[in-house]
């Protein structure tokens, strides 16, 4: 799950229908000759489709090839009801999908998800390609969920990141009413923008859209690997489809029992833990590299001074483009999801820094700018490391703003917003707290569906796996998840803040989940250590 946030701004492109497909099944049981499972009722003019595997095309299908252990990598698109409570309407979208082959005979699907909410995940399975035991007999699938990536689009027309220079610790009146108008704009043009598509993108339809995707597959039962807000997609198809739903792997889980406001609001204190826990004092014990700070708190006072100077001049790259003291902070915040990426954020901390001395020699500032700007081209801002996750538009930051606003109220105001950011500050939570008045749903005009309950009643045992300082989805909120859903388990990764822990070189996590989703082995509520800090190149 992202951070709740406003500064992207990409350009926007539409997705387009896809017509002509021959009725046809897919999957074990249709090589069987027989129908695939469906019991939900789904109109046959959609079941009906067959998934046209093809090697996928480079960039129209995925923006760059495959990596290794991964380049056999198929698409397919199906058609799904725009409204799956009016079918028959005639009104479809398309849905882009993706598949990594089993390596011996596929005798399950598992679909994956990298969070969001929105993000697309069409070539998210390459993250899972070198689990050799899960890939020995399951097919690895992804896929770009309605709104976003390959599927059909919506758009805010490039209005979100107005106003994404401004300071949201510059607390005058002046300055906060204008962020308050860049985010009002911005959630209006999501809205006028995205038309009659933007209210029905939300997490209810789209699991319908999985429910269909799992009858092409041809499979009485799918199983899950969610990140983030995948697992928040996760558990709502589990409890709306429990019938179907197979081992469900929740990593670096929301609090998706609750709203999403309610789960968005930890974040401050996540992102702020580790921060101030994890990489500061990391930073500070390799001094004699970085020279910010020996303590993790002197380290601090070196960025608090560096983020000032920025507030008097922002630093302006070889590109034109320039850091501001929010632009920092969105950038610390983004590196700070893997461990794997301390060593850069470190290195751009020093030379951000070094940007504003004025004792710095203009050779050396050319150099350190250049650093500067080929970090921030590298920055990601969500799910699990590394993320495969590409940009279409502007539809990814689009289904981000409107799926937390479609569905489950959103309770407050604009002006309580501003009070509950200015409690975080005073709670020595700045990083995020201080724009934590920038809410979007508070000015969405379409009022938001409600939001099922979720409890686990009736769902089979799925596995929530946290780690003990994951900065986007802190634990506090996934214990609060795992107790209010019946039948769940838990793995804490203790001494570690990874966000996104599976498949990403933890041998312990990783004999446990497989053993649940290969071999259905339950586990029981467990700890288990996490991987050490990296040692940084020249230490």
């Amino acid at each position: 799950m992202r951070r709740l946030r406003y500064a992207v701004v990409i350009p926007a492109i539409a997705g387009t229908l896809l017509a002509g497909f021959t009725p046809a099944f897919a999957g074990q049981e249709a090589a069987a000759g027989k129908q695939p499972p469906n019991p939900t009722g789904i109109p046959a003019q959609y079941a009906s489709q067959k998934l046209d595997w093809h090697p996928c095309a480079v960039p129209s299908e995925l923006p760059t090839p495959p990596p290794e252990g991964a380049k056999d990598m198929e698409c397919a698109t199906y058609r799904t009801p725009r409204n799956w409570y009016q079918p028959n309407a005639q009104i479809d979208l398309t849905i882009a999908v993706s598949r990594l082959k089993a390596a011996k005979n596929a005798t399950a699907s598992v679909v994956t998800n990298p969070g969001g909410p929105g993000a697309p995940g069409r070539n998210f399975p390459a993250r899972l390609r070198n689990q050799a035991k899960l890939r020995e007999h399951q097919e690895i699938v992804g896929f770009d969920p309605r709104g976003t990536g390959k599927s059909t689009n919506i758009t805010c027309g490039g209005a979100i990141g107005t106003g994404s220079d401004l300071d949201p610790r510059d607390r005058s009146k002046q300055n906060l009413n204008l962020i308050l108008q860049a985010t009002k704009y911005a959630a209006l043009s999501c809205q006028q923008k995205s038309g009659e598509l933007g209210p029905l993108i939300n997490t209810d339809q789209t699991v319908k859209d999985i429910d269909l995707l799992r009858v092409l597959l041809g499979r009485d039962k799918i199983n899950w690997v969610g990140y983030s807000a995948g697992t928040w997609m996760g558990a709502h198809y589990a409890q709306a489809f429990p019938v179907h739903t197979g081992r469900f792997v929740l990593d670096s889980a929301t609090e998706f029992t609750t709203t999403w406001q309610k789960s968005f609001d930890a974040q401050p204190l996540g992102f702020e833990r580790r921060w101030r826990q994890d990489f500061l004092p990391w930073m500070a014990s390799y001094d004699k590299l970085y020279h910010f700070g020996a303590t993790g708190e002197a380290a601090r006072q070196t960025y608090e001074q560096v983020r000032y100077a920025l507030t008097q001049n922002a630093v302006t790259l070889p590109d034109g483009s320039h850091v501001s003291a929010n632009g920092l902070d969105s950038f610390i915040a983004a590196q700070i999801y893997s461990k794997r990426a301390f060593p850069g954020l470190a290195d751009y901390l020093v030379n951000v820094r070094a940007l504003t001395q004025g004792t710095t020699s203009a050779q050396a500032k050319a150099s350190a700018a250049q650093r500067v700007k080929a970090a921030d081209k590298s920055t990601t801002t969500s799910g699990p490391q590394p993320l495969m996750v590409p940009a279409d538009g502007d539809s990814y930051d689009a289904s981000f703003w409107t799926i937390p606003c479609n569905e489950g109220p959103w309770t407050g105001s604009p002006q309580s917003a501003v009070k509950q950011s200015q409690k975080l500050i005073d709670r020595q939570l700045p990083l995020l707290g201080a724009g934590w008045f920038i809410q979007p749903c508070l000015f969405w005009k379409n009022p938001p569906a409600p939001l099922p309950v979720l409890n686990g009643k009736g769902v089979p045992p799925v596995l929530i796996v946290e780690s003990e300082h994951d900065p986007a989805t802190p634990i506090e909120g996934a214990r609060r998840a795992h107790k209010a859903f019946d039948n769940s388990r838990m793995l804490t990764i203790t001494g570690e803040g990874d966000h996104g822990v599976y498949a990403g070189g933890n041998a312990g996590v990783d004999k446990v989940v497989e053993a649940y989703l290969v071999d259905g082995v339950v586990p029981n509520d467990q700890n288990l250590p996490g991987m050490p800090l990296p040692v940084p190149p020249g230490a």
